[in-house]
This record gives structure tokens, C-alpha cells and sequence, in this order.
């Protein structure tokens, strides 16, 4: 295991998501560095604070420094040359983990078109840096020209969106099949680590991957699933987790568009975080469905991991989240089984209202 010093925001939740991400992506942290601000011009860091992490990589020889913001190819550079050592950003961090967890062909796509994204984004800037001399294959560069290199980038993308548009005909046809054999269809959708796949398990039967590292799921996985008597199929997507870069969730997309055919969309909540880390992952996760044009309508709310945390506190949270108003939340536990049985009956009743328009009376589980 390599090891890190890494950079983040002086914010609790800032620090265990990074320090996840990290051991995620097998790297051991050494030291953590805590900063209010880290989008400063030359640095992203202020100079006297650069200096004071040079004498500490001269005392605990770390592989990397770890940044936990996205990095212009200049501030990458400036750190790099400063440091002496290799800088890895927010955006390079998640692509290696992404690139560690593909397993099926389409996500090894999905990956590689994100990361000749991140690439060409950076591309101009790149050349122009390894101009001025700095070690050959500094960001991937190797002796490429700047139109060379671009227009190779592009190539490849090209060829990538080809592959993953034949895959997306193939999922149409899937879709069409499942239509005309009247089956309905739902889908698992929520943060990175919020329970998505330990319920996907406990409604199937199956024994997909989980664990507390993020991204264990990525690529959708499909199975069947009985409410009120009748075969539906339940799917499991990608986690979502907040900065995360447009070009990134456009790589998804053509996983992530199941979301929209699908009759229902149950949002995974870890209703035993924090207030202020639930709102962030919350409104990270709906601003990420609303921009892929996921109906609200189709939404349930499960608030999971309600088993560790008091029934006043999930009622709080809930409210917090003014989930109270969607009239569609209910507090489940994928660990102990807590209310799945309500969470099949509030399915199969919004599996039986038209267009999914809400009835005046609230539909959540009856609590004591």
C-alpha cells in the first residue's frame, strides 16, 4: 500500500470522505494536512503552507501527495515541480478508484471514456507545460504534440461513444422485452456507501459485493423480485458523490439512464449521518437525478440505517430533509430488516396508482 499525505478541507465530513476515498484507492494517509481554503491561484494551498509540507515529505517519504480538490493542470504542475514528488487531485483519485472496481466491459468503457475527458480537458495546457521542460511523461503527455495529442484524444472518444451506443441499443432492447412481457421496473439509487447494494441483497436474495469502501457498484446489476405476487425487476446503479465533475457522470450516463425508464426510483439515505453531512450527500444525490431528468414522482425515500439511531432522531432528520412534505419516505434497516415488508407494500401501492399521482394521505409506513 502506498502511502499519502493528504490535503482537505478543515470540515469533518470533508476529512472521512477523503480519508474513504483514500483507502478506497489503497492509500494509507500519513499525515493530514487541514486548510479552510484550497483554490488559491499558484498553489490551490498558500505558499508558506507548501514549504511546510516539503520539510514533511523530507521527514515521512510519502508516494503521493493526495489534494482533495479538483486541480488546474498549472496548479498541478507548480505543486508537482515545488514538492517534488507526484500530486494526485480529487478527479484522479476517484478515476483510479473507478478504474480498480470495473469489472464488467461496459463500466471499463464508461471509465476510460472519463478518464480521456479528464485528458482532453487538460490537454492544451498539458503540451504547453511540457514544453517548458519539465520530465518526460509529466500528466501522461509522453512527446505528443499539441494537435497530435488532442485530436487523438478525440479519436478515441469517438470510438468509446460508439461502443457504449451499441451497448445502450442493446439495454433499449432489454427494456422493450421487459415492456412487452409487463414487467414493472425499479431502480436503486443514492450516495456512494448509503446501504444500496446490502438492500439490494436483502430483496433479491443475492450476495452482490459491499462493504464500507465507495463505488463498490458500478455497473447495474438486475434481478426479480416478488411484491403483492407479481415478478418486478429491482436494479442496483452507481453510487453518487458530491464535486463530481460533469464530464464524470456523463460517462455514466448510459448506465445511468435506467434511472429514467424505470417505474419506481428508491433513494438510499444513511439516515444515521450527521445533519450537516446528510443534507450534503442528500442534495447531492437529488440535484444529480434531477439533471439526468428523473421525475420526482417516481421517487421513494428509504431512510436506511435507522436501526442505529433513535426513532425521535429519524422523524428529525426526516423533516431536516422536509422529506415530510413528499408524502414517500419511510425508515428501513437493509442490515436487520427493519420495515422491508413496509417498504414492499408502499412499492406495490405506487406500482398501482396511475401516473404515480399522490393520494392526500401521507404514504409511509405506519410507525409506533
Amino acid at each position: 500500500m502506498k502511502t499519502a499525505i493528504l490535503i482537505t478541507y478543515d470540515i469533518n465530513d470533508s476529512v472521512n470522505e477523503a480519508l474513504a476515498l483514500c483507502d478506497t484507492a489503497n492509500y494509507r494517509v500519513s499525515k493530514i494536512i487541514k486548510q479552510d481554503y484550497l483554490l488559491r491561484a499558484k498553489f490551490g494551498i498558500g505558499e508558506g503552507k507548501v514549504d511546510e509540507i516539503k520539510e514533511l515529505i523530507k521527514k515521512l517519504r510519502p508516494d503521493v501527495i493526495i489534494y482533495d480538490e479538483i486541480l488546474k493542470p498549472r496548479q498541478n504542475y507548480n505543486l508537482a515541480s515545488k514538492l517534488k514528488i507526484p500530486i494526485i487531485d480529487r478527479e484522479t483519485l476517484i478515476l483510479e478508484i473507478f478504474v480498480n472496481h470495473a469489472v464488467s466491459s461496459e463500466s471499463k468503457l464508461q471509465i476510460k471514456l472519463a478518464q480521456l475527458r479528464y485528458e482532453m480537458s487538460r490537454a492544451k495546457e498539458t503540451v504547453r507545460l511540457a514544453k517548458q521542460g519539465e520530465q518526460p511523461g509529466f500528466l501522461g503527455i509522453g512527446k505528443f504534440e499539441v494537435d497530435v495529442y488532442y485530436n487523438d484524444i478525440k479519436h478515441r472518444i469517438e470510438s468509446i461513444k460508439s461502443k457504449l451506443k451499441k451497448a445502450g441499443k442493446q439495454r433499449a432492447l432489454h427494456r422493450q422485452s421487459r415492456d412487452r412481457l409487463g414487467f414493472k421496473t425499479i431502480s436503486l439509487a443514492g450516495y456512494t456507501s448509503a446501504g444500496k447494494t446490502t438492500l439490494f441483497n436483502l430483496l433479491t436474495g443475492e450476495d452482490r459485493q459491499k462493504g464500507k469502501e465507495l463505488f463498490t457498484t458500478l455497473s447495474t446489476t438486475t434481478r426479480r423480485l416478488n411484491i403483492d405476487r407479481k415478478a418486478v425487476l429491482i436494479s442496483d446503479t452507481v453510487g453518487f458523490i458530491s464535486r463530481l465533475p460533469a464530464y464524470m457522470i456523463e460517462a455514466f450516463r448510459s448506465t445511468l439512464e435506467e434511472l429514467l425508464y424505470t417505474d419506481i426510483v428508491i433513494v438510499v439515505v444513511d439516515a444515521s449521518d450527521l445533519q450537516t453531512e446528510l443534507k450534503k450527500k442528500f442534495q447531492s444525490c437529488t440535484k444529480t437525478l434531477n439533471e439526468l431528468g428523473v421525475e420526482p414522482d417516481k421517487m421513494i425515500f428509504a431512510l436506511n440505517k435507522s436501526d442505529l439511531i433513535k426513532p425521535d432522531k429519524v422523524i428529525e432528520n426526516t423533516k431536516y430533509l422536509k422529506l415530510d412534505e413528499t408524502k414517500k419516505w419511510i425508515p428501513i434497516s437493509a442490515v436487520t430488516g427493519e420495515n422491508i415488508l413496509e417498504l414492499k407494500d408502499l412499492i406495490g401501492r405506487m406500482l398501482e396508482l396511475e401516473k404515480f399521482e399522490m393520494t392526500k394521505k401521507p404514504i409511509k409506513a405506519e410507525l409506533d
